[in-house]
């Protein structure tokens, strides 16, 4: 009988480590800045350790709220606490004390990061607080963990307390590519907070990018934004459609020339996309898909509204997009968020596909989105996508930007009205509000279903616009 010697166990292989954005810091083909009002930060000095110096080591495995009132020293807390911290909550501006104490509860919080710019609210003062200021200090902490650190988002457009979905790193960054050498000076600039989930995209493009960062600042008006980008030499910009009507409206648009002009938040509609490439006429126009739930999905890079047709039924860089019969949009992919948290709400369906609320209609060889489930107008039993008709209105050479919003209604219990924004003279001539409203009227009618078209155009100067950079829709 003849004996074979098994062979013995291949030992099993430690996960790799994870990479950390503080791994990013040196990356680059020149000096690297985040740039704030009359702060420039070296990326590189970043290495030297920041103000949370040795406090970090009070902070390691446990789950952090960054509360700090200033986006730059968010960015510091989210280089420091990545791989040291068991899980970063970042906390938006606008969540009221009052749903402060549920957010702590529910994402098991038990230490902050703060600033001076934080809030004064009961609900900090049970937690060990750690303050972070936008400096460099010299290390003095032991080497820094390499854990793989939960991340928790808080969602926008609920009016209670808000969702808060779990991410990692690798599905944050999935869609962004490394830096590369070719890639130059890049700096990148945004309208959006970077303690939301646009923002904080804008924030890991720029670190794992090799760019500097132009920081927004809600206290600063619009034209004051645009000088400071152009001061810096922006060359990457984002935001919403409608931060982006509200700038092209601004004189001071002139100051910038980015070579890559980026969407996203809400429906780009051609006529914004048209009038970006009026602005700009040798930069690069995306706009992008993505949500906190579901993550970035993907762009579209041809100038057009809508998507291809393709994306969808197919698996395209790991995202799988289906569209139901009732027209929503639903995603599954390895960026989207592993779940909600401190609820018991499932994030995706059976088959792992997110639900993104959006409605979409196939024209020809293309999809365009239509508008939100959850903001139909009811016109006597039929229903108006209020998006739908803004993209048209918006058509008209005179018009900048327009809200579609219901008006309550005794006979059909609403009718459609829209809140108009013009172009400044200076873009074209002038014509008398009664003929622009018959202009208007006569587009919609075109283009529209009787009982989508307006029952009553308004003009206005400017319109409501939430902190997230869209619109503020409201019901009445």
């Amino acid at each position: 009988m003849a004996y074979i010697e098994a062979p013995s166990p291949t030992p099993p292989r430690a996960p790799p480590s994870p990479r950390l954005l503080r791994d990013y810091l040196a990356g680059g083909a020149a000096p690297r800045f985040f740039f704030d009002r009359g702060v420039a930060l070296r990326f590189s000095d970043l290495n030297r350790g920041t103000s949370l110096g040795g406090r970090l080591a009070d902070l390691a495995g446990r789950s952090v709220l960054v509360a700090t009132g200033s986006q730059l020293t968010t960015a510091l807390a989210l280089i420091e606490l990545d791989g040291r911290a068991r899980r970063i909550a970042i906390l938006p501006p606008d969540v009221t004390a009052e749903h402060l104490a549920a957010v702590i509860a529910g994402a098991e919080i038990d230490a902050a990061v703060i600033d001076a710019g934080t809030p004064q609210c009961a609900a900090f003062d049970r937690l060990p607080r750690v303050t972070c200021a936008p400096s460099i200090a010299p290390k003095n902490e032991s080497p820094p963990g390499r854990r793989r650190s939960e991340w928790v988002l808080l969602t926008s457009g609920t009016t209670g307390v808000p969702k808060m979905v779990m991410h990692d790193l690798a599905g944050l960054t999935g869609a962004i590519a490394p830096a590369s050498a070719a890639d130059g000076a890049a700096v990148w600039g945004t309208f959006y907070d970077i303690r939301r989930y646009g923002g904080l995209q804008i924030f890991l493009r720029a670190v794992l990018g090799g760019a500097s960062l132009v920081l927004s600042n809600a206290a600063v008006s619009v034209g004051d934004h645009l000088q400071r980008l152009g001061r810096r030499g922006v060359t990457h910009l984002s935001g919403t459609p409608s931060h982006w009507r509200r700038a092209l409206m601004n004189p001071a648009i002139a100051k910038i020339a980015p070579r890559y002009v980026r969407l996203s938040g809400e429906i780009a509609d051609q006529a914004v996309l048209d009038a970006l490439r009026a602005a700009f006429p040798r930069a690069s126009i995306a706009h992008a898909y993505a949500s906190t739930e579901a993550g970035v999905a993907f762009d579209v890079n041809d100038g057009l509204a809508g998507f291809p047709a393709g994306y969808v039924g197919g698996v395209r860089g790991g995202v799988e997009m289906r569209v139901f019969p009732d027209g929503s949009l639903r995603i599954r992919s390895p960026r989207a968020a592993s779940g909600y948290v401190g609820s018991g709400q499932r994030l995706a369906d059976a088959d792992g596909f997110i639900d993104t609320g959006d409605i979409v209609e196939r024209r020809g060889e293309r999809y365009y989105f239509i508008g939100r489930k959850g903001g139909i107008i009811n016109i006597g039993g039929l229903k108006v996508h209020p998006e739908e008709v803004e993209a048209v209105i918006n058509r008209h050479p005179q018009v900048r930007m327009t809200l579609v919003r219901p008006k309550r209604s005794a006979i059909t219990g609403s009718i459609v009205v829209a809140d108009v924004v013009l172009k400044p003279p200076a873009d074209s001539a002038s014509a008398p509000a009664i003929e622009l409203e018959h202009d208007i009227l006569k587009l919609c009618r075109e283009a529209l279903p009787r009982h989508k078209v307006p029952a009553t155009i308004r003009f206005v100067l400017s319109l409501p616009v939430e902190p997230t950079g869209k619109l503020k829709r409201r019901h009445g």
